[in-house]
């Protein structure tokens, strides 16, 4: 364009007017050297965006493994598995804390340990945790309670066995399973199969004999979760390794998962089913009570097993089941040995349907003795599925 004659240029970038084509083309110049100067800021703040945002993804991968890695820790310490050390390690160490704090003298700590390896070496239970005639004072107040209950039915001769120094935080799946045996030993049905078990076996003798099952082929699903390895630790235990001890013995039992709750309010009226039928088919009668002979019941949930050791029948259809948990004291369970009880005890044992109302539960229920055929098809069985599912 021209102005009075003048020749003008316009920048092709800001339509800044020159008058000189030399003057326009600094003026362009500079424009190009601003841009590809804050273009290569821009190159260079992206770089060091992603630079950051690499190393802050680096270190909260970091920190969430390390938080795995602590929560690995801690469930393995929890489910004892480790490598602290198992039932000797803790009794010592919880008998030397009882010194420390003048709880015990030296003299005792010294005869409970020879006692505590003497038993081990045997691998049998000092029974100093042992309550036994439970079951038969429970008859006798039965038979004289005349208020609600409309029948009563009972195992027979089960041993209450509570938690030890030694155990004491993890052993209640061993503790269930002496109960269970120590009803077996005295029924003559089951001689043949515990022949070689003539006694209730210590917690470490315990963790051998299933370390023996699974070296028969019993579970290895389960034997890799414990890396093979029980004997020495403080490893929880549950259903299934119960249920591969026993048919490793040859003593027949199922596993019922009941894996959902079936009544209000997340209860399980129908494992209360299950526990009723299973005491009541071949004794039902008209006597109040009946001591059956079949053996209880282990009874799993997160976290904690207990025995069922029996089951009432109110007059208003009501059931409620008899438990005998292995985290009561002795003190307590010689409360129900007094044949004048009022029934207040009884407290300890009773767990009506509203009163079980964890997520899931599973029972091992023992059905008679097998053949050395059914016990290698059930150890092969095992290999596939050890648990039968309640709808």
């Amino acid at each position: 364009d021209r102005g009075n004659g003048q020749q003008l240029y316009e920048c092709p970038m800001c339509s800044l007017t020159c008058t000189n084509i030399q003057i326009l083309e600094e003026h362009v110049d500079l424009h190009l050297e601003e841009q590809s100067f804050l273009e290569g800021g821009n190159i260079r703040d992206l770089e060091l965006a992603q630079r950051l945002q690499t190393e802050e993804d680096k270190w909260q991968r970091s920190e969430e493994e390390k938080r795995e890695r602590e929560e690995f820790k801690k469930l393995q310490r929890q489910y004892g598995l480790d490598n602290s050390g198992g039932y000797k390690q803790q009794f010592l160490k919880n008998m030397e804390r009882e010194v420390d704090r003048g709880r015990m003298q030296p003299f005792e700590y010294h005869k409970r340990k020879a006692d505590m390896m003497e038993c081990l070496a045997f691998g049998i239970d000092d029974g100093k945790t042992k309550t036994s005639g439970v079951i038969e004072a429970l008859c006798k107040y039965y038979q004289n309670e005349n208020k609600d209950v409309r029948h009563v039915w009972l195992s027979r001769g089960v041993d209450h066995f509570h938690s030890s120094l030694g155990d004491r935080g993890w052993g209640c799946g061993y503790r269930n399973f002496q109960m269970l045996l120590s009803s077996l030993l005295q029924n003559s049905f089951y001689n043949d199969c515990l022949k070689d078990t003539t006694l209730v076996p210590s917690i470490p003798k315990i963790q051998s004999m299933i370390e023996d099952a699974w070296r028969e082929g019993f579970d290895p699903h389960g034997a890799s979760h414990f890396k093979n390895r029980l004997h020495g630790s403080k490893a929880w235990i549950g259903a299934c390794e119960i249920y591969s001890l026993l048919t490793s013995l040859r003593i027949k039992c199922q596993i019922i998962d009941f894996h959902k709750p079936t009544g209000p309010m997340g209860t399980h009226p129908r494992l209360f089913e299950w526990v009723l039928r299973y005491y009541s088919t071949d004794n039902e009668g008209g006597a109040k009570v009946v001591c059956t002979s079949k053996p209880p019941i282990y009874l799993q949930h997160q976290g904690h097993s207990r025995t069922v050791v029996g089951i009432e029948e109110k007059k208003n259809k009501t059931l409620c089941l008899l438990l005998f948990d292995p985290g009561c004291p002795s003190q307590e369970m010689q409360k129900l040995l007094k044949q004048n009880s009022d029934g207040t005890s009884l407290k300890l044992l009773r767990k009506f349907v509203g009163s079980l109302k964890e997520k899931q539960y599973q029972i091992v229920a023992v059905d008679g003795v097998l053949s050395l055929e059914e016990k290698a098809a059930r150890c092969h069985a095992s290999q596939v599925l050890t648990s039968e599912k309640i709808p």
